[in-house]
């Protein structure tokens, strides 16, 4: 199983952030506050050294899958009720003109 890993530089690049960005992301991520487009996101990520303070390395297929969930996408347009006219006289419940005819 051969998985392409890039470091915090090529990822960031890749995304189009800069890498304290990118660090950003991957705190409020470990948090669970992370969210793109309003949706909660998790990264995946692995971290080295012997006590996890070694340097951070992402696969690129989670670079992708950030990737496309940044991506914008058109939305239909939806379609607006008409309003009914409102002559003004809404209160007015009888018909204009003499009472008697």
């Amino acid at each position: 199983m051969s998985t392409k890993l890039l470091n915090s530089e090529q990822a960031a690049d890749a995304l189009g952030i800069s890498v304290p960005t990118l660090y950003d992301w991957l705190s409020q991520s470990d948090r669970g506050d992370f969210a793109i487009r309003g949706v909660p996101v998790t990264i995946s990520y692995l971290q080295g050294g012997r006590r996890g303070q070694g340097r951070i390395k992402v696969a690129a297929k989670e670079v992708e899958r950030l990737l496309e969930l940044m991506r914008v996408s058109p939305k239909p347009k939806k379609e607006l009720r008409k309003r009914p006219v409102n002559s003004g006289f809404s209160f007015l419940k009888s018909k204009p003109g003499r009472p008697d005819e």
